[in-house]
């Protein structure tokens, strides 16, 4: 199997649960059952078999993050890079460029996603160059909709308003270092920021885009009703 170096985005400022339960704090921190979310996270990413990580920051709240995971990750390879500017989920992956070797593969996912089963398993990670995970919801319009066509991805879009399907791809994308060098090319979204969607269709426009389906529950916990959510299952 090819190495995989899992990339962590956690340079969002959180605006959703700021205040919530008195933090004034990046939601990474933010204390599920008793630990930090970026903790708890990557505890289930190590369940996984990972071993290589990179966590992407912000200036504001890096030292506080690093300092978070050494006490608490202390026996984990865990290296970190930090997002000066907020232009999106895939410019936030392009700062990882520098730490993960060019025949890797990169597992990318948002710090604030949670799920029931690992959905690596069962993968031919060696022999695919790209894949989203998809989970079908009731409020699609809130994420990045994915239409199906004949077994293979027509399109993905970014929070349409009016979705062509209840497929959404979930915070967690598998790339090759390809994904670099398509990241540099494309344009930034109408809300200013460089989109994770703009990159996934570098991939499905050169064909080299697979899916699968999640198995069992997730969570994206990025509100304070889903923080209640995750809690109760983990």
């Amino acid at each position: 199997m090819s190495k995989i170096y899992t990339v962590i985005a956690a340079g969002g400022l959180g605006t959703r649960l700021q205040n919530f339960r008195g933090s004034n704090t990046t939601k990474m921190l933010l204390e599920i059952n008793g630990e930090s979310m970026i903790s708890k996270q990557l505890k289930q990413l190590v369940s996984w078999n990972l071993d290589e990580f990179i966590v992407i920051t912000n200036p504001i709240y890096d030292n506080l993050i690093r300092d978070d995971l050494k006490e608490k990750m202390e026996n984990t390879n865990i290296k970190f890079v930090i997002q000066d500017e907020q232009l999106g989920v895939a410019h936030a992956l392009l700062q990882a460029e520098n730490l993960v070797p060019e025949d890797a593969k990169i597992l990318y996912i948002l710090g604030d996603n949670f799920f029931e089963f690992n959905p690596l398993l069962n993968l031919d990670v060696k022999n695919i160059k790209s894949s989203i995970f998809l989970k079908e919801v009731e409020n699609p319009q809130e994420f990045g909709v994915v239409q199906l066509e004949n077994g293979k991805v027509k399109s993905i879009e970014e929070k349409p308003s009016k979705p062509k399907s209840k497929f959404i791809a979930v915070g967690l994308y598998l790339f090759d270092g390809k994904c670099f060098e398509y990241i540099k090319t494309i344009r930034k979204s109408e809300r200013g920021e460089y989109e994770i969607t703009s990159l996934i269709e570098k991939y499905l426009l050169n064909k080299n885009l697979d899916y699968s389906f999640i198995n069992g529950w997730w969570v994206d916990a990025g509100t304070p009703e889903a923080i209640e959510v995750i809690e109760d299952l983990i």
